[in-house]
C-alpha cells in the first residue's frame, strides 16, 4: 500500500505541474501592461510637466532624435510660393523615470495613444502655414515606451509650408524648399534636437510630381538666437528641378510657331493689304494673349524672368512683322518707288554703245544718187586706213554671240540676289525681311539657350 500511495502522489504532482505550465503558456503578457503602466505612470509617481534628465541621468539638456518619412508631396505652388507635404514624423528620447521590468523579455514595449500622459518635446514647424492631424479611422499617432526608458513618438501629419522661390531662371530653374523644426519654449540648455543617425530622412519610392522632380535632399541644423535665448532647430532642404518638357510643349513651341507664321506676310503680294493686315494683327493678338496667360500663372515679381525675355522678344518679332508691312505699304505709295539712278545710268550707257555700233555698221552701206542701195565689196587696198577700220568694225559686229553663263541665268530667276534684284524698293524690303528676320531670330535662340542653360549649370 505504501508503494501504491507513493505512485499516485507522484502522478498527481506531475499533473499539477503540467497544468501549471499549460496555464502559463496561455497567459497573454500584454494584459500585464496595465499594471506596469499604473506602476510607472500612477498618480504621484510621474509628472509630465518635468522634462527628462540629460544623457546618463546628468543635469544636461534632454536629447531628442528626429527622423521623418515623406509619404507624398501633393503640390508646389509658384503663385503662393508654398508646397504641401504629408509625412510620418518621429521623435525618440530617453526618460529614466519610465524604466520597467520586461518580464524576461516578454514585454518588448508599452503602447500609449494619449500624448499628454508623458512629457513631450515642444517642437513646432517654423515655416508652416497650415497643418492638421489624421484621425481616420483612429488618430494616426502612437507612443511606445521601451524597458530601458526610451520613448518613441510617431504621428502622421499633413503640412502646407512656405517655400520662397527665386524665379529668375523660370522655367529652367531649381527650387529649394525647406522643412524647419525648432523648439518653441525650451532653450538649448534644456532641450536639444538631433537628427537620427544613419538615415534621418526617408522618401517614398514612387514619389511623383506633375511638374517637378525631387533630385535630392539635405539635412542640416539651424539653431536660432533671440533675446530670450538660443533654440535648437533642424531643417531638411528638398531640391526640386522643374520639368522643362511641359513648358517646351505649352509655351516655347507655340511662341516659335506664332513668330514663324508672322513671317508669311513677307511672301504675300504687297497689294494684298487685307491678307497681310489680318495675318499681322491676328498673330500679334494671339501672342499677347499667350503672354498674359503665362503671367497669370506666376507671382508679380520685381525682376525679369527667363520666360519674360522669351515672350517679350517673340512679341517684338511679331510686332516688327506688322510694322514691316506698314513700311512696305508706305514705300509703294510714296515716291520711294522710283527707278534707281545707278541702274538708269547703266541703261543709258548700254543704249549709247548700241547706237554707236549701229552707226559704225551703217557706214558700210552706200547709197547712189538714184536712191538705190549697193553693197561695196570688202576689198582691202593696201595703204587704205579707212578700209581697215571698216573691216575691223564689221568683224566685231559679225562675231557670234557669246554663250550665256548657266549660273548667272539660274541666279537671275531669284529676286533675293543682291546683284540681280530688278524690282521696286518696296519689294526689296520684303526680300530683305525674308532673310533678316529668320537670321536674327536664330541668333536670339542661340544666345538665349546658351545663356540660361549655362546659368542653370552654375546654379547647380
Amino acid at each position: 500500500m505504501g508503494t501504491g500511495h507513493y505512485f499516485w502522489a507522484l502522478f498527481y504532482f506531475a499533473s499539477l505541474c503540467s497544468a501549471s505550465l499549460a496555464n502559463n503558456a496561455k497567459i497573454n503578457f500584454r494584459e500585464k501592461e496595465k499594471k506596469v503602466l499604473d506602476q510607472i505612470l500612477g498618480a504621484g509617481k510621474y509628472d509630465a510637466r518635468i522634462r527628462p534628465s540629460g544623457i546618463n541621468g546628468t543635469d544636461g539638456p534632454a536629447v531628442v532624435r528626429v527622423n521623418i518619412f515623406v509619404r507624398s508631396i501633393s503640390k508646389i505652388d509658384d503663385v503662393t510660393m508654398e508646397y504641401s507635404v504629408q509625412l510620418t514624423f518621429r521623435e525618440q528620447w530617453t526618460d529614466e523615470r519610465l524604466k520597467f521590468d520586461d518580464i524576461q523579455g516578454r514585454l518588448k514595449y508599452l503602447t500609449l495613444t494619449e500624448a499628454n500622459r508623458v512629457w513631450m518635446p515642444d517642437l513646432f514647424f517654423s515655416n508652416e502655414k497650415e497643418g492638421h492631424f489624421h484621425n481616420i479611422i483612429m488618430p494616426n499617432v502612437y507612443i511606445r515606451i521601451f524597458p530601458n526608458g526610451s520613448v518613441l513618438y510617431s504621428i502622421r501629419i499633413s503640412l502646407t509650408l512656405a517655400c520662397p522661390m527665386n524665379l529668375k531662371l523660370y522655367p529652367l530653374d531649381r527650387q529649394i524648399c525647406s522643412l524647419r523644426m525648432a523648439s518653441y519654449g525650451w532653450t538649448t540648455n534644456d532641450l536639444v534636437f538631433l537628427w537620427k543617425e544613419g538615415d534621418p530622412v526617408q522618401v517614398v519610392k514612387n514619389l511623383h510630381l506633375p511638374r517637378f522632380t525631387l533630385e535630392k535632399f539635405l539635412t542640416d541644423y539651424c539653431n536660432s538666437k533671440t533675446n530670450t535665448g538660443e533654440y535648437s532647430c533642424l531643417k531638411v532642404d528638398l531640391l526640386f528641378k522643374r520639368e522643362f518638357s511641359y513648358y517646351l510643349i505649352q509655351i516655347y513651341i507655340p511662341c516659335c510657331m506664332l513668330v514663324i507664321v508672322s513671317w508669311v506676310s513677307f511672301w504675300l503680294d504687297q497689294g494684298a493689304v487685307p491678307a497681310r493686315v489680318s495675318l499681322g494683327v491676328t498673330t500679334l493678338l494671339t501672342m499677347a494673349t499667350q503672354t498674359s496667360g503665362i503671367n497669370a500663372s506666376l507671382p508679380p515679381v520685381s525682376y525679369t524672368k527667363a520666360i519674360d525675355v522669351w515672350t517679350g522678344v517673340c512679341l517684338t518679332f511679331v510686332f516688327g512683322a506688322l510694322l514691316e508691312f506698314a513700311l512696305v505699304n508706305y514705300a509703294s505709295r510714296s515716291g520711294l518707288n522710283k527707278p534707281n539712278m545707278h541702274k538708269e545710268n547703266l541703261k543709258k550707257k548700254r543704249r549709247d554703245l548700241e547706237q554707236a555700233s549701229l552707226d559704225a555698221a551703217s557706214d558700210l552701206l552706200d547709197t547712189d544718187s538714184n536712191a538705190t542701195f549697193a553693197m561695196k565689196p570688202l576689198v582691202r587696198h593696201p595703204g587704205d586706213p579707212m578700209a581697215m577700220e571698216k573691216l575691223r568694225q564689221c568683224e566685231v559686229h559679225m562675231q557670234p554671240p557669246k554663250r550665256p553663263n548657266c549660273c548667272k541665268t539660274w541666279l537671275s530667276k531669284f529676286p533675293t540676289s543682291w546683284l540681280d534684284i530688278q524690282c521696286s524698293r518696296s519689294k526689296r524690303i520684303d526680300v530683305i525681311s525674308r532673310i533678316t528676320f529668320p537670321l536674327v531670330f536664330a541668333l536670339f535662340n542661340l544666345v538665349y539657350w546658351s545663356t540660361y542653360l549655362f546659368r542653370e549649370e552654375e546654379d547647380e
